[in-house]
């Protein structure tokens, strides 16, 4: 008698884990949810090609009137519907099934998750960089074929808006979907083979707060399509929005505003080129190392919801790309010596941020290595040894000073920010000519638009290392007391 085959064991659901609430509770998720778009829509607004940065009725107070702001800001004539274009929907969303369909089709690299809650790890196919290379490459010959006025460059300068208004209503469409689909994951106890899970801080029961935190981890769908492996047919949807459609939005339109800036002036200045270099970079070396997604906190404890939709899908692009919106403008050129400030600043921060998470990566790989054998270290009760010399004896997170210095390189070159549309006649052809121009009266105050990164990234670090230090906390206990008493700056030796 033949002997019986063990069957495969199907996990089952454990009891979810709880956190406490993030961002200020419901009302932060509220202020969120409801004030952020306004925000990104601002930014197109008040710094614009039709008056200045910021448009002139913001610096007069007293006399503004809301007439005179819609002139300044080129409010549309068909009021808030016109933000909202059926054909330019339609565009976005083609972008984003193309990403989809290179995503199932293209090669990719087959990579398992983390451990889950529930004992199983989830598989995933990882080919973003691939193609991003492809749909640049695409754009690259487009734009050897048609200069400045390839199609895409000028259809996401024209529809900027509509553009926006488009992620944006994907976003709310996604996160509602994710949100109510998350109600049939099985309950504790009950059998789990698709290993679905609640995030432990997105069942509070609160229905605003866990639909913008996200209520489930890991939010995946099948898709029916015969012929392709079960991995490269099903996507995390979290995953496909924080590597795919963003990102490289991000650097497409920073190539647009390139393109409109030569359009306009006949040249490109140096300063749109380095802050475009910088991001590309940052982009395609995040795409390459796609499979290091997989152990960052967006997908190992925060569920998918409206809050990293809106990062991924609007956040991330349109204000990300602020810089070089502004400098598609009005034209900075920085210079020799500009560009060697912006570099050396760069280049501290990237030292920084690589040679200390060298430091940690050496000493947790092999110990003895001669570059940091030298390193004094406490052991913890669970075995685990905390650097307190070195980079990691300056500062706990001292990598995210280093992070925080490279955003200054996004900002630098559109130097001390502001200007002012005037127009003129021509004398020869009795044309109007439009130009940037920077005056006493708006110098700085475009500060508020290209520095605003710097700061808000500033934010993000702060709140990073706090969900950090408390992950710490929870896992060493009285080591972690210990260690903070050797090592007590947090980010910025000796201030923070």
């Amino acid at each position: 008698m033949a002997p019986k085959e063990d069957k495969p064991t199907v996990p089952i659901q454990p009891v979810p884990e709880k956190r406490g609430y993030e961002f200020g509770g419901p009302i932060g998720a509220f202020g969120i949810v409801f004030g952020l778009p306004v925000l990104v829509y601002c930014f197109a607004f008040f710094c614009n090609d039709v008056s200045g940065c910021p448009a002139p009725s913001l610096l007069h107070p007293s006399t503004l009137s809301l007439e005179k702001l819609k002139q300044e800001i080129g409010w549309p004539e068909g009021g808030i519907s016109a933000l909202y274009d059926t054909q330019v929907t339609l565009w976005v969303l083609a972008y984003y099934f193309l990403s989809l369909v290179m995503q199932i089709f293209l090669p990719g690299q087959e990579v398992e998750g983390v451990v889950l809650a529930c004992g199983g790890r989830h598989k995933y196919k990882f080919n973003a960089f691939l193609s991003a290379v492809l749909i640049l490459a695409g754009c690259a010959a487009g734009t050897y074929l048609y200069g400045a006025d390839f199609v895409v460059w000028t259809f996401l300068w024209d529809n900027y808006l509509q553009v926006l208004t488009a992620n944006l209503l994907i976003t709310v469409v996604i996160s509602i979907w994710v949100y109510v689909r998350s109600f049939s994951i099985p309950e504790p106890g009950q059998p789990n083979p698709e290993l679905r899970e609640l995030a432990p801080g997105g069942h509070s029961g609160n229905v605003l707060y866990d639909f913008f935190i996200g209520r489930e981890l890991n939010s995946r769908i099948k898709l029916p399509i015969p012929f392709v492996s079960e991995v490269s047919r099903t996507i995390d949807i979290g995953v496909f929005c924080e590597m795919r459609p963003g990102l490289l939005g991000w650097v497409l339109l920073d190539l647009s505003n390139i393109a409109h800036q030569y359009r306009t002036y006949g040249y490109i200045t140096d300063s749109i080129v380095l802050i475009t270099l910088f991001q590309a970079f940052y982009v395609l070396d995040a795409l390459y190392m796609e499979p290091a997604i997989l152990t960052t906190m967006d997908i190992i404890m925060d569920g998918f919801g409206y809050m990293l939709a809106f990062g991924d899908l609007v956040w991330v692009p349109f204000i990300y790309s602020t810089q070089t919106r502004y400098l598609a403008v009005f034209p900075l050129e920085l210079g020799a010596s500009g560009v060697a400030i912006v570099l050396a600043v760069s280049g501290i921060g990237y030292y920084i941020f690589r040679s200390a998470n060298n430091q940690k990566n050496r000493f947790r790989t092999n110990p003895d290595d001669p570059r940091v054998k030298h390193l004094k270290f406490i052991t913890t009760a669970s075995g685990s040894k905390l650097i307190t010399s070195g980079w990691w004896g300056t500062a706990r997170h001292i990598n995210y000073l280093g992070d925080w210095i490279m955003s200054w390189a996004y900002c630098l070159p559109t130097g001390v920010a502001g200007y002012v549309i005037q127009e003129t006649i021509n004398p020869t052809t009795g044309d109007t000519v439009r130009r940037a121009v920077q005056t006493p009266e708006v110098r700085g105050w475009g500060m508020i638009f290209t520095y605003f990164f710097l700061v808000y990234f500033g934010i993000l670090l702060i709140h990073r290392e706090r969900r950090d230090e408390e992950k710490c906390k929870k896992k060493y206990g009285a080591d972690w007391d210990r260690y903070t008493s050797m090592v007590r700056s947090r980010i910025i030796p000796g201030i923070y």
